[in-house]
C-alpha cells in the first residue's frame, strides 16, 4: 500500500484500484491538530459511520466495498472505499443555529446566503433545516461560508441540486432516527464524490461525533449552550485556555480526554444500540 494522503483525522493509502481510509485518535478542532489523541476515537467513527451508512443507503450510495478485507494492523479503524472525484464543497445541513453558523447569523442575519428570522438565539431551532456549504480549507486553513449560487458555480445547477437535496435528506432521515433515541441532531457535514461510473455517492464519514454536533433531547434548551456528545467539549476547553486557534494546539488533559472519549461512546451506544 502508499501512502498517499495524511488529513487531520484520516490517513488515505492506495491499494490497487482501492483506497484504504483508517480513521486515527487524532482530533482537530478549529482547523487544528491536538496533540493529544482520544483513545478508541478511530474506531468509534468507523462503527458509526458504517451504522449510518447502512440506514441512508436507500436515499444515496456509497464510497463503502468492504470494512473487513483491510490490512491487519487497521481492523476497526479503516475501510476499503471505492476512489472518488471528490466534489469540492463541504455539505452542511443546519437544523438548529449554533457554532460557526450562529456567529454567521449574528453578524449578518443569514448563513450562507439564507436569511434567517429575527431573534434567534443560541441553539435555536431553525423553521426548516437548511443547506449552508462551505468552502474545503486545506490543512491549517478554515472553511468559509459560501452561497448555493455559489456551489453552483463550482458544480454547476443540476449537481448543485441534487448536493443540497441530498444533504438535506439525510440530515432529516438521521434527525428522525436519533430523535427516537433521545439525541438531537444539530448539524451535520457531508462528503460527496464522482465515482468511477460517474455516480455520485456519499465519501468519508457520515453522522459521526466528529462530523455532527448531538445533543441530548432531555436537557436541551435554547438561549444556552447545550451538553454536546461530540467534541464541541474539546473546542470549549480550548478556548478557555485563552489559545488563539493558531498552531501550536495546547496539550490536553487526561480528564478532558477521558470526558471526550465517554461522550463518543456514550452516543455511539444510544445511536446503535450496541455496547461498545
Amino acid at each position: 500500500m502508499e501512502l498517499l494522503h495524511s488529513g487531520k483525522v484520516r490517513d488515505v493509502y492506495a491499494d490497487g484500484d482501492d483506497l484504504i481510509l483508517v480513521a486515527s485518535d487524532r482530533l482537530s478542532v478549529y482547523d487544528v491538530i491536538l496533540p493529544t489523541p482520544i483513545p478508541d476515537k478511530g474506531k468509534l467513527l468507523t462503527a458509526l459511520s458504517l451504522w449510518w451508512f447502512e440506514q441512508v443507503a436507500d436515499i444515496v450510495p456509497n464510497h463503502i466495498i468492504s470494512a473487513t478485507d483491510v490490512p491487519a494492523e487497521f481492523a476497526g479503524r479503516a475501510i476499503r472505499v471505492q476512489r472518488l472525484e471528490i466534489v469540492q464543497v463541504e455539505c452542511i445541513a443546519r437544523g438548529y443555529l449554533t457554532g460557526l453558523g450562529l456567529k454567521e447569523y449574528e453578524r449578518t442575519g443569514a448563513v450562507s446566503g439564507l436569511e434567517l428570522p429575527r431573534g434567534l438565539v443560541e441553539a435555536s431551532i431553525l423553521p426548516e433545516p437548511i443547506f449552508t456549504p462551505t468552502t474545503k480549507a486545506p490543512l491549517g486553513e478554515h472553511d468559509e461560508f459560501i452561497t448555493f449560487a455559489d456551489v453552483v458555480d463550482k458544480v454547476g445547477a443540476e449537481t448543485a441540486e441534487r448536493l443540497r437535496q441530498i444533504t438535506i435528506e439525510v440530515y432529516c432521515r438521521g434527525a428522525e432516527l436519533a430523535a427516537e433515541r433521545g439525541i438531537l441532531v444539530a448539524d451535520t457535514k457531508l462528503e460527496f464524490g464522482w465515482a468511477p461510473d460517474g455516480t455520485l455517492v456519499l465519501g468519508d464519514e457520515l453522522l459521526t461525533s466528529d462530523s455532527s454536533r448531538f445533543w441530548p433531547a432531555e436537557s436541551y434548551q435554547p438561549g444556552r449552550g447545550q451538553f454536546s456528545f461530540d467534541k464541541q467539549y474539546v473546542r470549549n476547553w480550548a478556548v478557555s485556555t485563552g489559545w488563539d486557534k493558531q498552531e501550536p494546539a495546547p496539550e490536553v488533559p487526561a480528564e478532558v480526554i477521558d470526558a471526550t472519549r465517554a461522550r463518543y461512546v456514550d452516543v455511539y451506544e444510544r445511536l446503535t444500540g450496541r455496547t461498545w
